[in-house]
């Protein structure tokens, strides 16, 4: 898995560029066996800044706000 891999699930730039999804959605579309992963390269987009935490109808979400 990349850092590419959760980008292109959380967002797609023509349809939906400001599209959100939960932490439950990510980690079920990857795998829970990849989880730990997915929580490493998610701190580094956040650090990045690539990625935002947001909150999602109560629960932890993502979204994209770099390109």
């Amino acid at each position: 898995m990349k850092k590419i891999d959760i980008l292109n699930f959380i967002t797609d730039f023509r349809k939906a560029p400001n599209d959100i999804k939960s932490h439950s959605q990510l980690i079920s579309h990857i795998g829970a066996d990849n989880e730990a992963t997915a929580v490493a390269l998610l701190a580094e987009l956040k650090a990045q800044r690539v990625v935002r935490e947001v909150d999602k109808d109560g629960e932890k979400g993502y979204q994209v706000i770099a390109r």
